[in-house]
């Protein structure tokens, strides 16, 4: 064992060695676990910026103007393809990251539908849009509520029975729209006139049972019990769940991936076209592929991710729960986003925002 570990870091110095001494990340708050950063540092005296962003835009925007000066960001799967689109990526080889082989296949094979090949992102994290829900307020209101169903939403049966308590969707009509579309039995990635029409009907008649549509209060909103049924990341949800035991509510958030399917979503890493330090770019992504450094995000986030080596070190209280490790039969039922060419992406806003000003 000390062997082996010898070796790496021998491998590591010698990756290290042939590169730059500085590296400028940009990425999520708390997304590089500050223990890996450290060893990171140690193990190869790089030195390192990290900046935040507060949303998806902020970093898409400095993508793809080019010139932002970071050597790695943290593209989502749709941002990845709208930035290999626009050549802002540079590809990147796995045969020079010794620990790519620690990738699962099947979850490469996804992610493959916006990058085809896999060649400029490299997986980081992975979840599901699904269901987080206040379990006693639904169950008071709905007994035999199907908590693991979208039927909870989009049948006004349902949701006009939760009304009261609170009903929220996150602000992001790609996603939705997506989600909506396999609801209704058609292609997530459709965007014939009729289909859109039909999602647009289903998303007016929840209209009237919808507190709001927004991507940043349903954390809080949900950890305090003041919204009770939510459509929201998987991880989003697990942090509100968190906050209510923490603040000892009286309830229990749960979070649910929807039997009628779902979307997928990644978060990569990847190198700018123009990333002044690419070699040190490598040197990070290959150590964050290391299973130590992951479990860490993993652990401390609950956010899958894609290292089969890194299950073993992550709490098995996160790996045994289907709703954020869901099994391989669950994720047959799982889709990807797809980049759709800009009259398409157009389209969709539209219905959207009919959608989104009524509400």
């Amino acid at each position: 064992m000390r062997a082996w570990v010898g070796l790496l870091c021998l491998s590591l110095g010698a990756s290290v060695q042939a590169a730059d001494k500085e590296l400028s990340i940009f990425t999520w708050a708390e997304y590089v676990p500050e223990q890996a950063l450290q060893r990171f540092k140690d193990k190869t005296g790089i030195k390192v910026t990290l900046d935040v962003f507060s949303s998806a835009d902020e970093q898409d925007s400095k993508l793809m103007t080019g010139r932002s000066g970071y050597d790695v960001v943290f593209p989502s799967a749709t941002s990845l393809g709208m930035a290999i689109k626009a050549k802002a990526l540079r590809a990147i080889d796995p045969g020079q990251l010794p620990h790519y082989a620690n990738l699962d296949p099947a979850l490469l094979a996804k992610l493959a539908a916006v990058d085809p090949g896999n060649r400029y992102g490299v997986p980081y994290s992975w979840g599901t849009i699904g269901l987080g829900i206040n379990k006693q307020a639904v169950q008071k209101r709905i007994p035999d509520a199907p908590l693991n169903s979208l039927d909870l939403l989009f049948k006004p049966e349902y949701a006009s029975k939760l009304k009261d308590c609170g009903i929220a969707v996150l602000d992001s009509p790609q996603e939705v729209l997506s989600i909506v579309l396999n609801y209704l039995g058609r292609s997530p990635y459709s965007n014939d006139p009729a289909d859109l029409m039909e999602a647009q009907s289903l998303l007016g008649k929840l209209q009237p049972n919808l507190r709001y549509v927004n991507s940043s209060r349903q954390i809080d909103d949900l950890a305090k019990g003041e919204v009770c049924l939510t459509l929201v990341y998987n991880g989003d949800a697990g942090t509100a769940a968190a906050r209510a035991r923490e603040t000892k509510q009286a309830f229990e958030v749960i979070y649910r991936i929807p039997r009628e399917g779902t979307l997928l979503w990644f978060d990569t890493m990847a190198i700018p076209a123009d990333a002044p330090h690419p070699e040190a770019a490598m040197a990070f992504i290959d150590f964050m592929l290391q299973p130590e450094s992951i479990a860490e995000l993993t652990n401390n986030l609950t956010y899958a991710n894609a290292n089969q080596a890194a299950t073993a070190l992550v709490n098995p209280a996160i790996t045994g729960d289907p709703d954020i490790y869901p099994s391989r039969q669950v994720r047959e039922h799982l889709f990807t986003d797809k980049l759709l060419p800009l009259r398409a992406q157009r389209e969709r806003t539209r219905v959207w925002n009919t959608f989104r000003t009524k509400t």
